[in-house]
């Protein structure tokens, strides 16, 4: 006879490399500034992680306008990781960050850079913040001239890892983000994780073309932009589900699931697929409440499945070539 599970009893907390979430949901970087760009619209408190903006040594302006558009299925955005740099960072946002974690969710900083030394100055300094949970590498970026460089290369991409991980508070978990733009995602996972990440997190945009017919011109200023939201999550997913099952599962490399994710059964999808947390972009900008409907969505789905730990369908799916499937 199978046992009535209620909503209330679920558990949907995750374990992240020894990084404890009271629920997987968080925001993708790039999409709520550094803080409280939100705090009108949402309760970021309820959140598992808030992760900020990119986080470069020196302040960048950006790439020129228009900077965003939105596509059939998605959004196309070619912001070119403008911030205020880290100085200012530290000083004028960390204490906002702070702030947020006393109360709930655990704080994990993007960072960006033109060169190894940007990574590690950048890292190195913010991940000794006792209050920093996490730094996610970004090393993926399709807006910047040099942005893929090391997130295309193995070799780079280890390199860069490796020195940055060394740069680090012990404690502070480092996070990768991979590439969607590469051959072999696999080869770079492999790589992030040989160089000693902690955590990887798929994926980024892809690169991407929008026309105005009109004027025989990009719609973007920079010419492509990268490509996110619901016509990428299939992708997203399968990209997700080769590397948990080629790389991260056996090394035991938790990942951070993103692409599309919009209501509680997309997520479910990167869950199965194999990733332990999740992270919500471009949905947040049609509803900014998007990942606490998916929090409740999830509970639901479980507690039906007769489910009360999210962690018993991690990595769960069956492909049609598995002995069992």
């Amino acid at each position: 006879m199978t046992q009535t599970v209620e909503a209330t009893d679920v558990s949907l907390a995750v374990d992240l490399a020894g990084l404890k979430l009271d629920n997987p949901m968080m925001t993708a970087s790039g999409t709520c500034g550094y803080a409280y760009e939100y705090q009108d619209f949402v309760d970021l408190h309820q959140f598992g992680a808030f992760v900020t903006k990119s986080i470069s040594v020196e302040a960048r302006k950006g790439n020129e306008a228009y900077r965003i558009v939105e596509t059939r299925g998605g959004m196309m955005n070619a912001i070119g990781l403008a911030n205020v740099g880290l100085e200012a960072f530290c000083k004028d946002k960390m204490p906002q960050l702070i702030q947020m974690r006393q109360q709930g969710p655990r704080i994990i900083v993007n960072v960006a850079g033109h060169c190894t030394d940007d990574y590690v100055t950048a890292a190195g300094r913010i991940s000794q913040a006792p209050h920093v949970d996490g730094i996610e590498l970004n090393v993926s970026c399709p807006n910047v001239g040099d942005g893929l460089t090391f997130g295309t290369d193995p070799k780079l991409l280890k390199q860069v890892v490796r020195e940055v991980r060394n740069s680090m508070r012990k404690d502070c978990k480092l996070i990768v983000k991979l590439s969607p733009n590469v051959g072999d995602i696999t080869l770079t996972a492999g790589a992030a994780v040989d160089g000693g990440t902690d955590i990887l997190s798929m994926i980024n945009t892809y690169t991407a073309l929008a026309i105005d017919i009109n004027k025989r011109r990009p719609r973007i200023a920079n010419g492509t932009g990268g490509l996110s939201g619901p016509a990428i999550r299939p992708l997203a997913v399968y990209l997700t589900s080769r590397v948990y099952r080629e790389v991260a599962k056996d090394a035991g490399v938790p990942i951070i699931g993103m692409g599309g994710i919009q209501y509680w059964q997309d997520a479910v999808e990167f869950l199965l697929a194999g990733a332990t947390a999740l992270a919500v972009g471009t949905a947040l900008f049609v509803d900014p409440a998007s990942p606490v409907n998916i929090m409740q969505g999830l509970k639901t789905f479980l507690a039906n499945q007769g489910i009360t730990d999210i962690t018993d369908i991690i990595g769960t799916l069956k492909m049609p070539n598995d002995p069992d499937y």
